[in-house]
């Protein structure tokens, strides 16, 4: 039967499983959204289309699936790049489509041109760095091998954003339904045939260490490998540690959890492995310049070192392990954990973990540097709001951070929440409608944005389209009046000369009632206490302020 290439697109997104298409129409997707509105794909109208490109790259954080985003040509496009960039940074799979204007005027000069003749902007080589696959549709001939690239590199083993860039005039040639048979769509069930891992080397490591340590990262979540990982640890009495974006790989606060390692946390972590660890076990942790504390050497000095993680390129790529294991995490940690069984590897003592609890009860900080890091009293209503959301919400939370530094250290995330940092491209703007987007797909998980002043208003518009979809969310600001992390490294670095920081804010509870939600102003610890206990934190949407002294810095340093 012959359809519209724009009806073509829409049955593509609906046999990828897409749910939601976040975007902005314009005249040059009108086609496409012609095609949706028959569809059982959802729209989601933003307010920038940046936040669309958040949006898509939050569904498809939480759901590990293929999200979609799209604009019209030129500025539509454009806006989307630092999302598009971010979602590159963290291998998501995120279909872009954009318009563009019909091939019969490229290069004449057509409104919002992006084809690259003539003096137009060449909107394919503006995606070149940032996406996985990037194609501009001039003819339909092959569109049909098009669409089947493009599908293969959203559900590649190191997946990414694609761009698909269509024509007006192409949109609405006809093309047989028949074409969708060329795609190779992925199978839908997990069986599948997988080499087995070469895990004896990486349990004769375990079976000869005294105080092996695990560090956990967020290819461990990606993996759903979490009960494996904790099951080795229980089982052989392993300490954890995770990166940032792994926390909660482990529940933090229990036995085996030494924490978050990393330069904004409290250094417990970083103290056990450099006085303790003869072993790390890195678990699909790519060791950065947080992880690592700028690549110190004690960390890893002396000590023998495995690494397990689904890319290849990972391995090897900042230190030489003595076992490298490319592979599924899950998969091989249970083949891992059958052979230990197997040999009867005995559990390990935990008397040096013991040792390092009782000096840190003793000193009243995780480690010394842990005083050095984070000056506690500065931080107490914020420790106190971290306190209570993970006393509060032990279960099933989705947690979209911008900020960091702080839940790094006082935001003990269990095993059964979700904690997203702004990792990526660390962008300001990301949280809130990257929350909305992962809440669109976690109906019924209480969903918290947390971010600074000064991130918010780069992206404080999408709380209306929060407001539009009734999509229930939290949007956790932090008020001091400045652009944080920029006052602490002019403090730190630049003897105080303080320039382009600091602003005047608006009257967020005047905000709040012009938005239509809640608002909760945390000045003392017994507001956080009473926002927890009389709010509606699951079904509704608020604005929480949480007061911040403008020269309360973390004293780690951030550049160098």
């Amino acid at each position: 039967m012959q359809i519209p290439v724009s009806d073509l697109i829409v049955r593509y997104m609906e046999r990828l499983g897409i749910e939601y298409v976040f975007g902005m129409p314009g005249a040059h997707v009108l086609p496409i959204y012609d095609g949706l509105y028959r569809s059982a794909v959802n729209t989601v109208l933003v307010k920038h289309e940046q936040g669309a490109s958040f949006m898509a790259g939050g569904y498809a954080r939480i759901s590990h699936q293929a999200s979609a985003c799209i604009a019209t040509a030129g500025p539509g496009a454009t806006n989307m790049v630092t999302g598009v960039a971010n979602a590159y940074a963290e291998q998501l799979p995120v279909l872009v489509l954009t318009g563009e204007t019909s091939t019969y005027i490229f290069g004449r000069g057509g409104l919002q041109e992006s084809s690259g003749e003539g003096g137009a902007i060449d909107q394919g080589e503006l995606f070149r760095g940032i996406t996985r696959y990037r194609k501009l549709i001039e003819r339909t001939d092959y569109i049909g091998q098009v669409l089947n690239q493009a599908t293969q590199a959203l559900f590649a083993a190191q997946p990414g954003p694609v761009l698909l860039s269509i024509p007006y005039n192409v949109q609405k040639e006809l093309v047989d339904d028949s074409v969708l048979e060329q795609v190779h769509f992925p199978r839908r069930d997990p069986a599948h045939v997988v080499r087995p891992a070469p895990v004896v080397e990486l349990a004769q490591l375990i079976e000869g260490a005294r105080n092996p340590v695990i560090i956990a990262g967020y290819g461990c979540i990606k993996a759903g490998a979490r009960d494996v990982v904790g099951l080795l640890s229980a089982g052989m009495a392993i300490p954890v540690a995770t990166s940032l974006k792994g926390k909660g790989v482990v529940a933090e606060g229990s036995d085996l959890s030494l924490g978050c390692l990393g330069v904004t946390s409290d250094g417990g972590a970083r103290q056990y492995i450099v006085d303790h660890a003869d072993l790390v076990i890195f678990l699909g942790a790519a060791f950065n310049e947080r992880t690592s504390y700028l690549w110190a050497d004690d960390l890893l000095d002396g000590k023998k070192i495995a690494q397990v993680d689904r890319d290849a390129a990972q391995l090897g790529r900042v230190f030489r392990p003595d076992v490298a294991i490319q592979g599924d995490i899950h998969q091989v940690l249970t083949q891992l954990l059958e052979q230990l069984q197997e040999e009867g590897v005995s559990p390990k003592s935990l008397s040096e973990l013991e040792v390092h609890r009782e000096g840190a009860d003793q000193t009243g900080a995780a480690a010394p540097t842990g005083a050095e890091t984070m000056q506690m009293a500065k931080f107490q209503l914020i420790a106190a709001f971290y306190a209570a959301l993970a006393r509060h919400f032990p279960q099933d939370a989705i947690v979209f951070d911008d900020n960091i530094v702080f839940a790094q250290s006082y935001f003990d995330v269990s095993d059964g929440n979700h904690y997203f940092p702004n990792s990526g491209i660390s962008s300001l703007g990301h949280a809130i409608p990257a929350a909305i987007g992962a809440r669109l797909f976690a109906k019924h998980s209480p969903t918290f944005a947390i971010l600074g002043d000064g991130g918010f208003q780069m992206c404080c518009m999408e709380i209306m389209t929060a407001v539009n979809y009734r999509v229930p969310l939290n949007v956790v600001l932090i008020n001091n009046a400045t652009m944080g992390l920029i006052r602490k490294n002019q403090f730190q670095l630049y003897q105080g000369r303080y320039i382009d920081c600091d602003f005047v804010n608006p009257d967020f509870g005047y905000l709040a009632r012009a938005f239509g939600i809640g608002h909760y102003r945390i000045e003392r610890e017994t507001d956080v206490e009473h926002l927890f206990d009389t709010a509606d934190l699951q079904g509704s949407i608020n604005l929480i302020e949480l007061m911040l002294d403008k020269n309360a810095f973390p004293s780690y340093l951030s550049s160098r």
